[in-house]
């Protein structure tokens, strides 16, 4: 097999051969360049000792110096270069207590995590494939390299990867591997809070982000999202659902990854069995354009997290329906609490949270209602709110779909027409600020924020209002000569 390797790796390797060592571009690489797809990396395997990798190269930098990890700098570009080595035993879940490095490549290869990637490859040898990973990549299975105990003993995280990398690559976990999940689930106990965001934000971006399911089904979410467990449990006996509180918020989040990836063939999603109509997706093409990675996570977070309240609230009536009365909010509190043991961003928890807060709320179709609305939620997450809005609709019942996108729609193509005409709906949109109250003689303090907020509700309402005679002249009209509201 024939790989094209970058310039600066097949030089770093060649490098190293010529001074009489072997060397080999390593894991993840290797594995996406088969699939076709790009690695975001390019980790290098050698026979020589990290003291020589030093030498060897005019720029390095010592990232894991103690386990054999030299970073070598091209221009501004690192790549990984790791001594082969042998681990030794693993105490606390995670590191080895010590690490022998070895001549034999093998050896190195063997103390990796899956088959698909323990593949090593460079020009003079092709592809060196010890374990079987090309055929698991041919059959779509991830799989442990040898005992599939031993490998998640050393390190329980590589369980939730597993997950991840079935999520990322589409592939099925093998039933021994599978099995030894579910022995081990609670062993991820041990695993730090910041690792296992890492894995779950990568699994939530996938192609397959409801390969949480998997983590579920296999009790990992019981030991780092238990919320998931309670809500996967929880039935909504009302007709505009036909799934349980969880499975409505997995289909969810599937929902917002076909909008943000809508393929045509991913269009009939796998697990929805839903067909995503061509209306909503223009809608959510023209939505997500420009989104980075960071909103995508944002709002898939938000899928899975917000009906999270639901059990807590709620009642069923005599006739057996069942309310969630107040969900939305108690929802934000619950997510709050989440995100924040998962360790997440200060920003990241503040638009989910807003998000939950507000994913329920109604809009009539009318220009001062969608204006009124985006103050009160947020102009800054609109678009947000719009995408969970039809997400959240497309992962109900069938039968409601129709009603509900109509009302939608036409709400979405008012805001449409509200940011073509550039109608003020926050505070830096008037045109006045605090210091034309100054000058005005009202005093800086929480009088002057409170103006400024009935201004903007004046020119909500009314945007030709938003000129600033006529904004002062409102202002004149509140306060007294002391520059009090009357």
């Amino acid at each position: 097999m024939k790989m094209i390797l970058p310039e600066d790796v097949s030089y770093i390797i060649h490098k190293l051969e010529d001074a009489g060592y072997e060397a080999f571009a390593v894991g993840g690489c290797v594995r996406d360049t088969i699939l076709g797809r790009t690695p975001l990396d390019w980790d290098i395997t050698t026979s020589a000792q990290p003291s020589f990798v030093k030498s060897c190269f005019r720029r390095t930098i010592d990232t894991g110096i103690k386990h054999g990890t030299v970073t070598v700098m091209i221009k501004d570009k690192g790549y990984e270069v790791t001594t082969y080595r042998i681990d030794g035993k693993y105490k606390d879940g995670r590191h080895p207590e010590s690490v022998e490095f070895t001549s034999n490549l093998r050896l190195d290869l063997e103390r990796r995590d899956f088959t698909v990637n323990a593949m090593a490859y460079n020009d003079k040898l092709g592809l060196v494939d010890e374990f079987g990973g090309i055929q698991d990549l041919e059959n779509g299975i991830i799989r442990c390299v040898g005992d599939a105990g031993s490998r998640f003993d050393e390190d329980a995280l590589r369980m939730l990867r597993a997950v991840r990398f079935s999520g990322q690559l589409g592939f099925c976990i093998e039933e021994k591997t599978r099995q030894a999940i579910i022995e081990r689930a609670g062993s991820l106990g041990r695993i730090s809070a910041e690792r296992i965001r890492a894995e779950l934000s990568k699994l939530l971006v996938s192609d397959n982000p409801g390969q949480i399911r998997e983590a579920y089904n296999t009790g990992m979410t019981k030991v780092f999202l238990p919320e998931l467990d309670n809500i996967m449990q929880t039935g909504q006996h009302n007709p505009h659902h036909i799934y349980t509180v969880g499975e409505h918020c997995i289909r969810s989040t599937e929902v917002m990854d076909l909008f943000f990836n809508p393929e045509p063939e991913r269009i009939m999603c796998r697990k929805t069995r839903n067909i995503i109509p061509d209306k909503v997706l223009k809608v959510a093409e023209e939505m997500t354009a420009g989104m980075d990675k960071k909103q995508q996570l944002i709002l898939c977070l938000t899928m899975l997290l917000h009906d999270i309240a639901k059990p807590e609230v709620m009642t069923i009536d005599e006739n057996g329906t069942g309310h969630f009365c107040g969900h939305p909010q108690k929802g934000e509190e619950i997510a709050e609490k989440i995100l924040r043991r998962l360790t997440f961003d200060n920003e990241t928890i503040s638009v989910v949270k807003r998000l939950v807060k507000y994913h329920d709320y109604r809009i009539m179709p009318e220009p001062r209602a969608v204006r009124r609305a985006s103050s009160k939620i947020g102009s800054d997450i609109m678009q947000m709110f719009f995408l969970v809005q039809y997400a959240d609709i497309m992962a109900q019942n069938p039968a409601t779909f129709d009603e509900k996108l109509g009302k939608l729609g036409m709400v979405t193509r008012e805001y449409k027409k509200i940011v073509e005409e550039a109608a003020p709906l926050c505070l830096k949109d008037l045109d006045i600020n605090g210091k034309d109250l100054i000058e005005a003689g009202i005093k800086p303090g929480p009088v002057m924020g409170e103006i400024l907020g009935r201004l903007l509700e004046i020119v909500i309402d009314e945007p030709d209002n938003n000129q600033k005679d006529i904004l002062l002249s409102y202002v004149k009209k509140v306060t007294d000569t002391y520059g009090n509201i009357k």
